[in-house]
């Protein structure tokens, strides 16, 4: 694992990090590239952004994936959420 190198420790000792809280690493490494979306979907800024592009700069190499995860956690699409915090703004 990359990241457990990166960071100068084993595997297992960074599994046993998360251990506590119930989640493993891909979970974790999912959850902040769906907060890392939300964040864009979100700010005016990235506005005339393509939520494929939004997928892609938050980690993820397949919109599928991206679509079918974001409507698991959220309850909705990307759009959706864009919209509902559009009109928030608006």
């Amino acid at each position: 694992m990359h990241v457990a190198e990166r960071l100068g420790m084993s595997v297992r000792y960074l599994h046993r990090l998360l251990e506590p809280t119930g989640r493993s690493f891909s979970e974790h490494l999912l959850a902040t590239r769906l907060e890392r979306a939300t964040a864009m979907l979100r700010d005016p800024r990235f506005t005339r952004v393509k939520i494929a592009a939004i997928a892609h700069k938050s980690g993820f190499s397949d919109i599928s994936h991206f679509n079918r995860s974001f409507r698991h956690a959220f309850g909705d699409t990307p759009f959706g959420l864009r919209a509902r915090a559009g009109r928030r703004r608006g």
